[in-house]
């Protein structure tokens, strides 16, 4: 049975903890958490404690819908010239044989492979090649739009549009609105890891600043497009460093309202220069994912991005606050398969994702980028529909 305020109420008469009760009346009244209280809840609250203010918060937001939509990734390079240490999949341009380079022919040929497929959103993000340069994702942005013109292009992370924009000697807005009027419809939330430069400087010194990500992002959204933003968690922070983290997402938000969703990222260990540091475990996955869908309360969307977690414990999540498991992703990223997620080859049908969201008692919902529902699904399969799944 889903979580009410009732039930919610008599959980709370049963919890010792001042803090944690007053957290959580302030939480089913309605009302913001401050940093200390994020703290707390990160420090005290118990899984099943999170998981149940968590959920509740979801529910009220979104009821039993559960959102995918059907997309595809184009990775232009894994080739960069930063040196991020929690990186498994880029490889630095000294040794770019290891790598992939793909020409605009060959990132077209991905895109035409999906004509007359209802797909409507193209993820393009990779690493920072110092050859592929504004000009030429410029070029890739109206050949894709000259193609297909319905399909939502959500494009570089401000890491690779920080790269760009400097070396044409750029200001971010001129940048944005070039590329924007080249067929950019929306950024996605990569490259925030952590902000507090007492992480930062530790495992990715050489890239854009937390003050120039969220520039980038703040004018992203003065210009109309929306954007996504993340966290990297489970590795040398603390808690504190994600609730900062959280707090100046926040209030950016406060001050645009351009973000759609937030994205807890798991750090994976292998093949990278942390490999010394062990990954989180399910229950502070799990926590994670909790805390962010109470402390990030004007965030109308928390993703599990299920080929970082794998399907069961995206599965797990929508009892913690997510109500959105990505898309289809047919098997094209690598950015995580390459760091020692479950998923090797992180492909799911409609079919299955649908099926995935069913069995954790939730309502699927296909959406498009921007959060319009393009299908709903019955709560139970048809006939022919359970012949399939």
């Amino acid at each position: 049975m889903l979580s009410s305020a009732t039930s919610l109420l008599s959980l709370l008469s049963n919890i010792k903890d001042i803090e944690l009760k007053s957290i959580g009346n302030k939480i089913l009244q309605g009302e913001r958490l401050n940093e200390n209280e994020g703290l707390v809840l990160f420090e005290k609250g118990s899984l099943s404690f999170l998981g149940m203010l968590a959920n509740h918060v979801r529910e009220k937001k979104h009821g039993d819908r559960t959102y995918f939509n059907r997309n595809f990734h184009i990775e232009p390079t894994n080739v960069c010239v930063f040196n991020c240490a929690f990186c498994s999949y880029s490889r630095g341009y000294a040794n770019r044989e290891e790598g992939w380079e793909l020409s605009i022919e060959q990132m077209m040929h991905i895109v035409k492979s999906y004509d007359g497929k209802p797909v409507t959103e193209v993820h393009i993000v990779g690493g920072v090649h110092p050859k592929m340069n504004m000009t030429f994702f410029l070029e890739l942005l109206r050949s894709i739009k000259a193609h297909r013109p319905d399909l939502h292009i959500k494009a570089f992370t401000p890491v690779e549009l920080d790269y760009m924009f400097r070396k044409a000697k750029l200001t971010v807005r001129e940048g944005l609105e070039q590329a924007h009027a080249a067929g950019l419809d929306s950024l996605p939330g990569g490259g925030a890891e952590i902000f507090h430069p007492e992480i930062r400087t530790k495992i990715c010194d050489d890239k854009v600043n937390a003050e120039g990500w969220l520039e980038i992002h703040r004018t992203a959204h003065q210009l109309g497009m929306h954007s996504n933003a993340t966290l990297l968690y489970g590795h040398i922070e603390s808690y504190w460093h994600r609730i900062d983290h959280m707090e100046r997402l926040r209030q950016l938000q406060d001050e645009t309202g351009g973000f759609n969703t937030f994205i807890p990222l798991k750090f994976r260990n292998k093949d990278n220069d942390m490999q010394h540091v062990a990954e989180s475990t399910i229950v502070e996955d799990l926590k994670m994912y909790a805390v962010a869908r109470l402390y990030l309360d004007n965030f109308p969307h928390v993703k599990a991005y299920w080929p970082m977690l794998g399907r069961e414990q995206a599965r797990m999540t929508l009892s913690f606050g997510v109500n959105d498991i990505d898309g289809t992703i047919d098997d094209s990223t690598k950015i995580y398969s390459m760091a020692g997620s479950e998923e090797q080859s992180p492909s799911m049908t409609t079919e299955e994702l649908v099926q995935l969201i069913r069995q954790s008692g939730r309502k699927p919902i296909e959406r498009g980028t921007l959060y319009n529902v393009i299908r709903e699904f019955d709560e139970v399969a048809s006939p022919s529909e359970a012949m399939t799944l």
